[in-house]
């Protein structure tokens, strides 16, 4: 562990800072339509919650599938910044898709081709983060990155809210002012970020090769692990929104419940990184299931907003403590020219993770209700747990990461 004399000298890079405030650019444009679409597809067309959990299930996979390839080409080409560009871009572009929809078959194309969007630019961006940072502070530069990237989650919904108020509750018209700052994202990632040079000297390989793969790593592989089974705990947040429908919030100001879970999320994510730099993150992992699992009870048992209100929160801080943690651990236990390949490969086993989570998340509402559902949730969070404390006592985790 480095000298707190040396992490207090110090210094985020004015890099991670424009990363993080594009970031917050496109979760404003995301969250302005996203946080409205479980409502719209539920209410106004009529889609079950099973298949609302299928759709967001895939949409999610769809992201971390796409971030396995576009993770090893920034590998492969040595280059962050152009494909990072293009999947800003592709996700500003297609937001005027939920705008021009006539029907369930559009949207859950616009969500698909945004969410690729979001799978081509987040392995190479969070390399870029991994590539900028020095090793000294980088959990509080992903942590930083997080928390803008939250802010952006929360004054989304906040901005869809008012629209929805102000224009009648006219989902097109918010859609298409959406679509202003995912462009200003695209923007300052163009003028804003000058790419690390790197060294071009050595021989580009394929990351994918499978004695690539080998050299990721027993520790990083863990770490794939166990962000799987924190995936198949925590189902897709589309679940909050209909909880919070369930339990009394007027239907116009339930977005505003998922602006309490980021304002919460915003605010742990920066110190938690910052935390992670300091001690194990075994421990801090463990700490982030057992406040996952209290929030999966306070949903289950809650039947009116204040319940719900509070287990959101704790989802929210759940959210901070293991985000930009798991991050920071795939950055910490892979080789520097596979990082993108590492972002990747973690993604892909994660999307597949939500996928499943999802559908049978879904699948438990519309059989069983709420109650069973994030009851379930809270048991696959002790599993979680129990296999965390099994292999930190088997197995030596973080030999590398000075993190005992």
């Amino acid at each position: 562990m480095q000298p707190d004399s040396t992490l207090a000298r110090a210094k985020i890079p004015p890099g991670i800072w424009v990363l993080g405030f594009v970031s917050m650019l496109m979760d404003i444009s995301s969250e302005m339509v996203h946080s409205l679409l479980p409502m719209f597809l539920v209410g106004t067309l009529g889609v079950s919650v099973f298949a609302v959990g299928v759709i967001e299930g895939l949409a999610e996979a769809t992201a971390l599938i796409v971030k396995v390839f576009s993770g090893a080409l920034s590998d492969y080409w040595g280059k962050r910044k152009g494909l990072a560009l293009f999947g800003y871009a592709l996700g500003a572009l297609t937001k005027p898709l939920f705008a021009i929809a006539s029907g369930a078959g559009l949207v859950v194309l616009a969500r698909l081709v945004d969410r690729m969007g979001k799978g081509i630019r987040g392995a190479p961006r969070d390399a870029l983060v991994a590539d900028i940072a020095p090793p000294e502070v980088r959990g509080a530069a992903f942590g930083l990155r997080q928390s803008l990237d939250t802010v952006g989650a929360f004054v989304g919904p906040l901005l869809g809210v008012g629209l929805m108020l102000l224009w009648s509750n006219d989902f097109r018209a918010v859609f298409w002012v959406a679509v202003i700052p995912g462009l200003l994202a695209v923007a300052l990632l163009l003028f804003g970020i000058q790419e690390p040079v790197r060294h071009t000297d050595e021989k580009r390989k394929n990351p994918i090769e499978r004695k690539n793969l080998r050299h990721l790593g027993t520790a990083y592989w863990w770490v794939v692990v166990i962000g799987g089974v924190f995936t198949l705990a925590r189902f897709s947040e589309a679940f909050l929104v209909l909880r919070a429908q369930q339990s009394g919030v007027p239907m116009a100001l339930v977005p505003l419940v998922m602006v309490a879970m980021n304002m919460v999320y915003a605010a742990a994510a920066y110190p938690f990184g910052w935390l992670s730099d300091r001690m194990s993150h075994t421990r801090l992992l463990a700490l982030s299931l057992l406040v996952l699992m209290t929030a999966d009870g306070v949903l289950a048992s809650g039947h009116d907003w204040h319940t719900t209100l509070l287990g959101v929160g704790l989802w929210g801080v759940h959210m901070g403590m293991s985000q930009g943690l798991l991050a920071t651990m795939v950055a910490a236990t892979a080789p520097a020219d596979l990082r993108g390949t590492a972002f990747g490969v973690f993604n892909l086993l994660s999307g597949i993770a939500m996928l499943v989570a999802s559908g049978f998340a879904g699948w438990l509402w519309d059989r069983h209700g709420a109650p069973v559902t994030f009851y379930a949730g809270a048991v696959f969070s002790l599993l979680a747990l129990i296999g965390l404390v099994i292999r930190s006592w088997r197995m030596t985790i973080e030999p590398t990461s000075t993190k005992h």
